[in-house]
C-alpha cells in the first residue's frame, strides 16, 4: 500500500493516531484511487468533526492476500470535495452517508440523495439546502425514473405483507421487465453511531448487540475485538474457541433459515417446513450455550461471560449431529428437485465484475466466484489456528447464493463438531485494562452476510470520538439492485431472499 498515505495494520490491532498521517485530500484520493484499482477492497470510508474544519475523512482498505490493512486520513477546510464514486462505484454509498451525517458535498457523484433521512450532525449543514429544522421523511425525495412507451413504475413497500422490516422499493418496469430498482431505506434509523460517541458507557453493550439482532454474535465479537485492541489484551483460548462456536451456530440457523424461506418462495413445502424448525434448532443451540437464542450476554470484552462444561458440551454436540443430519436431508431434496432449480438458476444473477465493482461481501460475493472471507484472509481469534475452507460458486444466480450457504452450513458444522472436542482449558475473561487515547482500531469479522466491520478512534481521554459501523447489508443492497435488471418483477421476491439483508444492520 501507498506508505506515504496509508498506515499498515492487521485485523483487530489498534494503530496510535500519530502514525495515522493527515495527508493533504488530493494525495488522499489519488493514493485511495490508485489502491482500488490494484484490487484492494473498500472496507470503511466515513467521515468524522474535526475542530476548526469541515470534517476529518478516514479510510480503510483491505489487501486480502497478505492480511493486511491500510489506514488513511485527511482533513477537509471545506464542505465540497470530488466525488470518488464516479471512478470507485464501491464509495457510493459511504459519500451519500457523508452528505447525510455531517452536509459534506461529494461533487460529481451521480446519484446523491441521503441514505437513512436523518438530520445533520452538525445543525446548519446539509447537503440538500434544507432550511435549519426542515424535517427529511423516509421515502420523500427523487427516485429515478425511466420514461418511455408502455414504461410504467411500481411502488412496494414500505409496509409488508408479512411480519418483516420496512423498506421501500421502486421498479421502472416495461410489462413484466424491470430495467431499474431503486431501495429507500432508513425506517429503522435509531443513531446507533452517534449514540455510541463518548463511550464505552453502560448503554454500549445493548446497542451493539441489537445493530442486526439476528448478527448478534457477529457485531458482539467485532466489538469486543475493537476494544481489546485499544486495551492492548486479548481473550483466552477458551473464550476465543466459545466465541468462534457461536459465530458458526449463529451462521447455521440463519443458513438453515435462508434454504428454508427460498424454498418456501418457490413452493418447495418439504425444505421449507424442515428449515422452519431447524432454524429454530441452532437458535436454540445457541440459547443453551448462553441462555439466549441470538446470544446476547455471550461475547464481551475479554473473553465470555459464560462457560461450557463438558456435560454441556456433549449435549450440544449430541443436537448439533441431529440436527445436522435432518439439514442434509431438507437440503438434498432442494436441490434436487428440477423445479426448484428450474426456479433457481440463472434467476437474479450478478456477474463478478459487477459484484467486485460493488464491493460485495459474504455469500453474495462467493456466489459470483469471489474467493474473499475474513476468517482465512484477516483471522483473528480462534481462526487463527483452525482452517474453514472457503466456498463459492461462479454463476452469481439464486440457486449460487443459495448452494453457497449449503456448503458453508456444512463448513461450520465440521468447525463446530472439532471445537466442541478439543475446547481449551482455563479462564473464559481475561482481566480488565484501560482504553488507550489517541488510537484507531480496525475490527473484521466474517459474520453470516458477510464481513462486519467496526472502527474505533478515540480522544484523548480513551472515550469513543467515533465509532463507524459497516454491516454487510450496507455492502450489498446495491447488489440486491443489480440482480433484478433485466429480471420479471415476479422474482423480486426470490431474489430478494437469496441476499436475506438486514433492513436495521443498514440503517442503524
Amino acid at each position: 500500500m501507498t506508505a506515504a498515505v496509508f498506515s499498515r495494520t492487521r485485523n483487530g490491532s489498534a494503530l496510535p493516531l500519530a502514525k495515522v498521517p493527515v495527508v493533504p485530500f488530493d494525495s488522499f484520493r489519488g493514493a485511495l484511487l490508485g489502491e482500488l484499482a490494484e484490487g484492494r477492497r473498500l472496507v470503511a470510508f466515513f467521515a468524522a468533526p474535526e475542530p476548526g474544519a469541515a470534517a476529518a475523512l478516514w479510510a480503510v482498505l483491505a489487501d486480502d492476500g497478505p492480511g493486511t490493512l491500510g489506514v488513511a486520513r485527511t482533513v477537509l477546510e471545506d464542505d465540497g470535495f470530488p466525488s470518488l464514486t464516479p471512478a470507485a462505484p464501491q464509495a457510493h454509498l459511504f459519500e451519500r452517508e457523508m452528505a447525510e451525517q455531517l452536509g459534506l458535498r461529494p461533487q460529481g457523484h451521480p446519484w446523491l440523495k441521503p441514505v437513512r433521512y436523518r438530520p445533520s450532525w452538525r445543525p446548519g449543514h446539509d447537503a440538500w439546502g434544507r432550511s435549519e429544522g426542515e424535517p427529511i421523511l423516509p421515502a420523500v425525495g427523487d427516485f429515478f425514473r425511466v420514461e418511455g412507451h408502455e414504461v410504467h413504475e411500481v411502488a412496494v413497500g414500505p409496509v409488508h405483507a408479512g411480519v418483516i422490516e420496512p423498506g421501500h422499493f421502486r421498479f421502472q418496469c416495461h410489462g413484466e421487465r424491470v430495467f431499474h430498482l431503486e431501495i429507500a431505506l432508513g425506517f429503522q434509523h435509531r443513531g446507533v453511531e452517534e449514540s455510541l460517541l463518548g463511550g464505552p458507557h453502560r448503554q454500549t453493550t445493548a446497542r451493539i448487540e441489537t445493530l442486526a439482532g439476528d448478527t448478534t454474535i457477529g457485531h458482539a465479537t467485532a466489538w469486543a475485538q475493537a476494544v481489546e485492541a485499544l486495551s492492548a489484551r486479548s481473550a483466552p483460548p477458551r473464550a476465543q474457541a466459545m466465541r468462534g462456536i457461536a459465530l458458526e451456530l449463529e451462521r447455521l440457523a440463519n443458513h438453515a433459515g435462508d434454504l428454508g424461506a427460498l424454498a418456501g418462495d418457490v413452493g418447495f413445502l418439504p425444505t421449507a417446513s424442515f428449515c422452519g424448525r431447524l432454524r429454530g434448532d441452532f437458535l436454540n443451540m445457541t440459547a443453551l450455550l448462553c441462555g439466549n437464542r441470538f446470544g446476547r450476554g455471550l461475547v464481551r470484552p475479554g473473553g465470555t461471560l459464560v462457560d461450557l462444561d463438558e456435560a454441556l458440551a456433549a449435549e450440544l454436540g449430541r443436537r448439533l449431529e441431529e440436527t445436522m443430519k435432518d439439514l442434509r436431508g431438507a437440503a438434498e431434496l432442494l436441490f434436487g428437485a428440477a423445479t426448484v432449480l428450474a426456479r433457481f438458476e440463472a434467476t437474479g444473477r450478478v456477474d463478478p465484475a459487477t459484484a467486485e465493482s460493488l464491493g460485495l461481501v459474504g455469500p453474495a460475493a462467493r456466489a459470483c466466484g469471489i474467493d474473499q472471507d475474513v476468517r482465512r484472509d484477516h483471522p483473528t481469534g480462534i481462526y487463527r489456528f483452525t482452517h474453514v475452507p472457503v466456498m463459492t460458486a461462479h454463476d452469481g444466480d439464486v440457486n449460487a447464493r443459495a448452494f453457497v450457504r449449503w456448503l458453508e452450513a456444512q463448513r461450520s458444522y465440521d468447525f463446530v463438531k472439532a471445537q466442541l472436542a478439543s475446547l481449551p482449558k482455563g479462564s473464559i475473561r481475561a482481566g480488565e485494562k484501560p482504553i488507550r487515547p489517541e488510537h484507531v482500531a480496525v475490527s473484521l469479522v466474517e459474520g453470516w452476510r458477510g464481513e462486519v466491520c467496526h472502527v474505533a478512534v478515540t480522544d484523548a481521554e480513551g472515550r469513543f470520538a467515533r465509532y463507524k459501523v459497516v454491516d454487510p447489508s450496507f455492502h450489498n443492497w446495491m447488489g440486491l439492485a443489480m440482480a433484478l435488471r433485466n429480471e420479471e418483477i415476479s422474482d423480486f421476491p426470490l431474489c430478494n431472499k437469496s441476499f436475506n439483508l438486514s433492513y436495521c444492520g443498514h440503517d442503524l
